[in-house]
This record gives C-alpha cells, sequence and structure tokens, in this order.
C-alpha cells in the first residue's frame, strides 16, 4: 500500500479470511468496495485461488451483513459475463459460456462463482456487481494489467496476435465503481468497459504514445500453440508459466467483446481516449521504478 500512503485514508487492516477482523474493519462505512482478488494465468482452481475469490468474497459478505454495511460494490470482471458468439458485444444479461470455447481459467471460474455468491446474498445485503474490462493506468504497483505496457516497451513482445480485447481507462472504471455505489440498481451488474481493439493496435499504441519501435511480427498460430503446451507442462510441474494454452486461445479469440450501455444509461459511465492512460502509466513506472525513464 505503499503507493497510496500519500492520500489521505483511514486504513484498517484485516485479512480476507478474518470474517470477525473484517467486521470490525467495515464497521461505520457507508459503503464497501470489494477489490481484492487473486491474479493467476493457470487454469485449474487451486485451493489458494479459492479461498482468495470465492472464500473471501463470502467472507466479505458476512462481514457486510454483520456491520450493517448500508451497500456492497462487488469488483468483478467481464470474465464472469460471457464471450460473444454472433460478433454482437456481449451485455450483461450474457450466461458465463468460457468452457464453450475452452477459455475458462482459474480466474473466470473463481471470479464467476464470486459473482454467483453476491447473488445468492441479496436477500441479506444490498450489493451491485462491476465488471470492468482490461484496466490500464497509474498507481499499478504490481505492476499487473500494466506489465503488457511494460512488456512492449522494453521489447519483449516477440510479435502481434489478431485477439481482440477491450481496454479502459482505470480512472473511468474507478468514477464508474462510485457511481454503481451511488445510483446502481440492487442486484445488477454494470460492464465497465473501454476500446475494444485487437492486441496488435494496443501494441502499436503503446509504443506511439512511448516513442519506442512496435512489435512487427504476426506470431503464426502453431508457434503460439507450441508455446501454449509448454506453459500446459510447467503447470503440471507446479510452475507457474508465463503463457499456457488458454491465453494463448485468448491472444487469437475475436469473442471477447463488452458493451457498457446499461452502464452508461443507468450510471452515467464514460469512456476516456485511452492515450492519457497509457501515458499516465508510463509515467507513474519511471516514477516509481517499475520502467527504465522512456519519455
Amino acid at each position: 500500500m505503499e503507493h497510496l500512503a500519500h492520500l489521505d485514508i483511514d486504513w484498517r487492516d484485516a485479512d480476507l479470511d478474518d470474517t470477525a477482523g473484517l467486521t470490525r474493519a467495515f464497521a461505520d462505512c457507508a459503503t464497501v468496495f470489494h477489490c481484492a482478488a487473486a491474479v493467476t494465468v493457470v487454469r485449474d482452481v487451486s485451493p489458494a485461488m479459492h479461498a482468495a475469490n470465492v472464500t473471501g468474497t463470502a467472507n466479505v459478505i458476512e462481514a457486510c451483513v454483520r456491520a450493517h454495511v448500508p451497500r456492497l460494490v462487488h469488483t468483478s470482471s467481464v470474465v464472469a459475463i460471457a464471450l460473444t458468439d454472433n460478433g454482437i458485444p456481449s451485455d450483461e444479461t450474457a450466461t458465463w459460456n468460457f468452457d464453450r470455447f475452452g477459455l475458462e481459467d482459474a480466474y473466470s471460474i473463481t471470479k464467476r462463482d464470486a459473482e454467483d455468491l453476491v447473488r445468492k446474498n441479496l436477500s441479506r445485503l444490498d450489493a451491485v456487481i462491476v465488471n470492468p474490462a482490461y484496466m490500464i493506468g497509474p498507481l499499478d504497483a504490481r505492476p499487473s494489467s500494466g506489465r503488457l505496457i511494460i512488456e512492449v516497451i522494453r521489447r519483449r513482445v516477440p510479435g502481434t496476435t489478431p485477439g481482440i480485447n477491450n481496454f479502459a481507462d482505470v480512472r473511468d472504471v474507478a468514477r464508474g465503481m462510485i457511481a454503481a455505489w451511488q445510483r446502481g440498481r440492487r442486484g445488477e451488474r454494470y460492464i465497465l468497459a473501454g476500446h475494444e481493439m485487437s492486441y496488435g493496435e494496443f501494441f502499436h499504441l503503446v509504443a506511439r504514445v512511448a516513442r519506442v519501435k512496435p512489435p512487427r511480427f504476426a506470431v503464426p498460430w502453431p508457434i503460439a500453440y507450441a508455446v501454449g503446451k509448454v506453459g500446459d507442462l510447467m503447470e503440471r510441474m507446479h510452475r507457474e508459466p508465463l503463457a499456457n494454452s488458454v491465453q494463448m486461445r485468448f491472444a487469437f479469440t475475436d469473442k471477447f467483446r463488452f458493451a457498457s450501455d446499461k452502464a452508461a444509461k443507468e450510471l452515467g459511465y464514460t469512456i476516456s481516449p485511452l492515450e492519457p492512460a497509457i501515458r499516465d502509466a508510463i509515467r507513474w513506472f519511471e516514477e516509481n521504478g517499475k520502467l527504465t525513464p522512456i519519455l
């Protein structure tokens, strides 16, 4: 939390596996934004992954009930919704179908299961669900999604793939979450998406903002397939790979499309240009020792 130390925040520490501690932390809160989650690329749900994303959510729900929290805003993900099967971006009514396309992994499965827990407890608490897309911007401390930006700048991305993703300014998502707290309807979920583009388009945009050369090699599917299989083998050896067969299929799929029309209508959600988010992310990475200065 060092990157947030300069903010005027009343910090209350509690572990996700400590319902009593969470209850004390939530006392007198106007709302709880549940953002904590374990992220991985592995395919199979491990006990630790289930404990963090599913059991942890159950504990947050129970603590909200005990502390009489007026509203829970549960941060899910678009991976808990559905892939399009007709080219039309999926909306909040779509039913999870990642397994139909061989794109289910531990993260999507546990985020779906956590959402289900929230809905099952709506008789006990007021809750709203938000489903962000791939977030880009400053204050990415690990870094998490911003690692893709760093890898492009460091010329470690070997080539482009034709797959589609949806990239959003993290600050748009944060404003959407606050709007969900203030104006969202109980039990509803809201997609907080951004700009739909191929990975090649995103890599070229990052390269242009950072003033570096973009990856130009188009990765053939047979090579991607082989890389994915190596990653699968590493998983069986209990080592987390950089990529596996699911990640490679993601890199080539055109089904990862999502619409934020409902959030725009009900929450006033807006989508900002992506260039400032990339530029501010790069600047923050440089200033915090995550990236050798580029700009």
